[in-house]
């Protein structure tokens, strides 16, 4: 016996070395064991409805298994039928199943109004929503320009139709996918705004 714990005895060692042997020989003699181990995942998520779904953390856009019962979720994995990922996940994309059920997860607005120095966290997501959509409204009617005048080399005066706000500013992440980015993108020019960006390029 040391300080530190019993001794690793040789009957032991010779115990676990002996079934690692064994279990390396069952795979050297061709036995395949993935049956066994799609059975197992069965077992642990019967009775389940399968969401396919894609992980949320960059823009790679690894394909994600959401396994649902009674409308709560109860086990995210990596989907196999994926030719992104094949059914893996990053360290990240593996512990989204956190995000749905942590309890410390955020789920209310928190919105402080200007002057003041408390937060609301009583507003919801719609609220949000609709509140932003009014913002950037009221921006853009306050500040769109539909010409621009300048002068030409001569010094003469010149109108030219610009179409554009710059009171707004759109910065993208790089938890957009490519189809986001588009829509994204194709709302920010039809609204004039000029400067877009997205964080992923920078």
């Amino acid at each position: 016996m040391s300080a530190a714990g019993p001794a690793l005895e040789r009957r032991t060692f010779l115990k676990a070395a002996g079934g690692g042997f064994t279990l390396g020989g069952l795979l050297g003699l061709g036995l395949d064991l993935r049956a066994a181990q799609e059975e197992a995942r069965h077992l642990k998520i019967a009775g389940v409805r399968e969401v396919p779904s894609v992980c949320p953390y960059c823009a790679v856009g690894c394909g994600q298994l959401v396994h649902v019962r009674d409308q709560r979720i109860i086990n995210i994995e990596g989907n196999p039928e994926s030719p992104i990922n094949q059914g893996t996940l990053c360290p990240k994309g593996a512990a989204t199943y956190q995000l749905a059920v942590n309890p410390n997860r955020v789920t209310r607005v928190w919105h402080r109004a200007p002057g003041a120095s408390e937060w609301d966290k009583t507003k919801t997501l719609d609220w949000a929503m609709r509140r932003i959509a009014q913002l950037v409204k009221e921006t853009r009617d306050a500040t769109f320009q539909e010409t621009w005048t300048t002068r030409d080399s001569q010094g003469r005066e010149v109108s030219k139709t610009v179409n554009h706000t710059l009171a707004i500013a759109s910065l993208g992440g790089a938890t957009m996918d490519n189809e986001w980015n588009y829509v994204q993108a194709k709302l920010m020019r039809a609204l004039g705004v000029v400067f877009i960006e997205n964080q992923a390029r920078i």
